[in-house]
Order: structure tokens, then C-alpha cells, then sequence
């Protein structure tokens, strides 16, 4: 009984030895740093019910400033990476995107940044982008898909703000689509998002942002159907709708500028208002969005918005014109020492731990390989590995004789191309050189009788080059 007894003490003692990773108090030494600056990078804001309050993201951390501007006021400040916050319906209340819990998840405080919770729990497909219900009840976000290629798509999924699993809104088409920003409408009917709908079925590094990348759909959470609502020659992305439910605002890319645009709901005109935003990623993946997230103020004649480091109010009532938001931010930023280890990269001599080409002689005495770009042979099985030659062009892919006395292989030289070598196994042999053209030769073998060496002619590419090729 003891031993067991003894055992159960043991893992008890490990589990507790265990410590929990807090992502807001790493281990290791720290010093903070402090600042001041009066504009920021790619800010997402929102304007308050009233009207008279911004809540904007800066380096991770979220602040509020007067609608008119002035000396930001800190809500949360930590290690954690903090943003896209929201105001409640009733004014109440901040959503935020934070990844304080150990990845990205919707967190909802108090206004004056007191009693911080995290709402969702997911520690996989990740949330960000979160909104508000019209009630003030439920939380729209996406959720974030991944699969053979990194960056992934996205879900619209909505949750109750005391929590749960909640539930699917829109479908993904495919893993490497983004579908993201999603805005509600005031009375509850609509959920407004952005999809990339870029022919090919697949991300791609080369999308033309002139053409249709992305466009604005809109859920019907009625009738469960989904519409498109704008797109076209360069796209649509970041909806906002205004509090009256009658006009659309957006972001679309004409030319070389991202412009920011309007859109009557009841008529279908569009029109531009602004045409100096900071540039879009359309191109990019868009993880956390397109476009930062903006509001309008109440009454529905101003936008407030982020671009060029400012915060700007644009008049969208005719005159179209765009006025800065001053604000000063007091920054503080603790930072943690990076765990390094002294690496030591120009050694003379090192272990080689990966070889390639391994092959072995046909009377299995002997072991040649590709080792840092040229042949070795090992006598088996504990033999010292020895360079085969001497010469300083790459060598790879070796093949030996039926009689195992010769082995042939191939170089390559980016000025002198590829060749097809022969060497005699025999103390002192020199390498023969085959062939005479320029070529990529690969995987060169002999006959059974040794008279002929049957190879491979590569075709080329963009790095090997395609010349000598035919």
C-alpha cells in the first residue's frame, strides 16, 4: 500500500509544481518604458451612445478620450494584446478582443475599464471582432478557421454575454476565404460582414484590388438568408450601418487610394466621402479585419475614423470634409527580457545531423551520402565518414556501379550549370566528367554492364534558371 500511497504523493506534488502561464505577469526580468505620442497605428475606435466618448486600441491597449478630443484616459494596460473595443447598446458596457486567457477571445468591462471577464472560451478557433446585439444581450464575432495553410477564414458566430458554446451564423465556403467585420443593424434584423469572393476558390498573393476581392453581405437573422449588398471593381469591406438603419458606410479601394464610402440602402446610390485613408489589406490575409473599425455619431451625419496615425471626424452630410480628432496618449509599456541562448554559428568543426542521398555499396561494406553539399564514404559500420573528392561544386545524388567500383553523381555551379561526374572507388582516383553541355542533370544510374549512365534532364524553373534546357 505504501508505494502506492508514495506514488499518488508524487503526482500530486508534480501537478502542483506545475505553475499556470499567466500571459499578463511572464516570468523573467522586466523594465518599463514610457512615452508620449498624439497619433497611433492602425487604431480601431468606437463612438459612444451619446455621442460625448471614443474608445480606441494602441500598442494592446484600449483608452477612451472626449468625442472632442484631449488627454486619453487608460482602460486597460497590460501585457496582454487588447483591442477592437465596443461600447453596449446602453453605453454600460466595452466589448474587446484580447488574448489575456492564452489566445484571442471576446472580453467585456465595465466603461470605466472595472471588472474586466472574459465572455468566450474558445482555445482553438480563436474570436475577434466582436459587436453587440441591439438588446445588449448576445455578442456577434468570428471565429477563426485554419487548415493546410496558415492564416484561415473566418465564421460569424453569435454568443450570449454570460457565456457558452454559442452558435453558427454564417457558413465558411473553404478554409482559406476570409469572411470577417461584421455590424449589426439597429433593429436586430441584419448582421452586414465582408467575404472575399476572388475567383479560384483559394488565398492568393497575387489578387488585383481594382478587380472584386471582397464585397458586403448581409445575414438575415429572420429569415437565416444571406444577400449580397455591395461589392464590385475594388471591392467592399468594413460595413458600418448607421444608427437609422438607412445608409451603409464602407471602404473601397479606387486606384491606389482606399476611400471611404456611402450607400443608400433604399435607393442603391453609392458615393464617395473620403479619399485619404490609410491603405486596406485586401491583398493580405485579414485575420483581425480589412479595415480598422470606425463609427458614426449619432444623428448620422459624421464618421469617426483612424487613418494616417489620426483620428478623424468626416463629415458625410454633402461637404464631405474630414476633421482631426486631436489626443495625446500617455503610454507605458512594460517589457520582459527574451529568453536567448548563446549560439555559437562559425565553429570550425561541428556534428552534421542531417544527411541526404544515403546509399550503400553493393557488397554492404561502405555508405555514401550528401552532407553539407558534397559526398561523403563511410566504411560500415563504424567507420569515419572521408570526403570523396576535393572539388567545391555542390555534388548530390550518387549511384554505384553493379560492382560497386565506380560511383557516379551529379554537380552543380550556378555559373557552369550541372554536369554528370564518374569516380573510381580506388585510394587516389580523380573525378571524370561525363557529359559536355550545360544542363540540371538529376539522378544519374549505370547500366547493369557499367557502359551507360541513364540520367534525368530537369526542365528548369525560376530559381535554377530554364536556359540549356531543350
Amino acid at each position: 500500500m505504501f508505494p502506492f500511497i508514495a506514488m499518488l504523493f508524487f503526482l500530486s506534488a508534480n501537478a502542483q509544481d506545475k505553475k499556470k502561464w499567466d500571459v499578463n505577469n511572464p516570468d523573467g526580468p522586466s523594465k518599463e518604458v514610457t512615452f508620449t505620442v498624439n497619433e497611433g497605428t492602425w487604431m480601431n475606435l468606437d463612438v459612444s451612445p451619446n455621442g460625448k466618448e471614443i474608445v480606441f486600441d494602441l500598442l494592446g491597449d484600449i483608452y477612451t478620450i472626449p468625442v472632442s478630443g484631449g488627454e486619453a484616459k487608460v482602460l486597460r494596460h497590460n501585457f496582454a494584446f487588447e483591442v477592437q473595443p465596443r461600447y453596449s447598446p446602453d453605453g454600460n458596457k466595452i466589448l474587446f478582443t484580447s488574448d489575456a486567457g492564452g489566445g484571442d477571445n471576446i472580453w467585456m468591462m465595465n466603461r470605466d475599464g472595472s471588472n474586466a471577464k472574459q465572455v468566450t472560451k474558445e482555445n482553438f478557433r480563436l474570436l475577434n471582432n466582436g459587436i453587440w446585439s441591439p438588446d445588449g444581450q448576445y455578442i456577434i464575432a468570428r471565429k477563426h478557421f485554419t487548415s493546410g495553410r496558415s492564416l484561415g477564414a473566418g465564421e460569424l458566430w453569435i454568443y450570449h454575454t454570460s457565456g457558452g458554446d454559442g452558435l453558427q451564423l454564417t457558413p465558411r465556403k473553404n478554409d482559406q476565404q476570409d469572411l470577417n467585420e461584421p455590424s449589426a443593424s439597429a433593429d436586430g434584423k441584419y448582421i452586414y460582414y465582408s467575404e472575399d469572393m476572388y475567383p479560384g476558390g483559394s488565398f492568393q498573393y497575387n489578387k488585383d484590388p481594382n478587380n472584386q476581392i471582397f464585397v458586403i453581405k448581409r445575414f438575415d437573422r429572420e429569415k437565416g438568408t444571406i444577400e449580397q449588398v455591395t461589392g464590385g471593381p475594388g471591392g467592399a469591406v468594413r460595413p458600418q450601418i448607421s444608427h437609422d438603419g438607412k445608409t451603409l458606410a464602407f471602404v473601397k479601394r479606387i486606384r491606389t487610394k482606399t476611400v471611404l464610402y456611402l450607400r443608400n440602402l433604399e435607393t442603391g446610390e453609392e458615393w464617395p466621402v473620403y479619399d485619404k485613408l490609410s491603405k486596406d489589406q485586401q491583398e493580405a490575409w485579414t485575420t483581425f479585419g480589412i479595415y480598422t473599425g470606425f463609427n458614426w455619431l449619432p444623428g448620422d451625419r459624421s464618421i469617426v475614423i483612424w487613418s494616417g496615425g489620426k483620428i478623424l471626424k468626416i463629415d458625410t452630410n454633402g461637404e464631405n470634409t474630414a476633421v482631426e480628432i486631436p489626443f495625446s496618449c500617455h503610454v507605458k509599456q512594460r517589457i520582459t527580457e527574451a529568453v536567448r541562448f548563446k549560439q555559437n554559428l562559425n565553429t570550425e568543426n561541428f556534428n552534421v545531423n542531417v544527411i541526404r542521398n544515403a546509399i550503400t555499396s553493393p557488397d554492404g561494406r561502405s555508405l555514401v551520402f550528401n552532407a553539407l553539399g558534397y559526398l561523403w564514404k563511410k566504411t560500415l559500420p563504424d567507420g569515419k565518414p572521408e570526403r570523396l573528392t576535393t572539388g567545391s561544386e555542390q555534388e548530390a545524388e550518387p549511384s554505384f556501379s553493379a560492382d560497386g567500383k565506380t560511383v557516379t553523381y551529379i554537380t552543380w555551379n550556378d555559373t557552369a550549370m550541372g554536369a554528370i561526374y564518374k569516380l573510381n572507388m580506388a585510394a587516389g582516383s580523380k573525378p571524370v566528367k561525363v557529359t559536355t553541355e550545360k544542363a540540371i542533370y538529376r539522378t544519374p544510374s549505370f547500366s547493369p554492364d557499367g557502359k551507360w549512365i541513364v540520367y534525368e534532364k530537369d526542365n528548369g524553373d525560376i530559381i535554377m534558371g530554364v536556359t540549356f534546357n531543350v
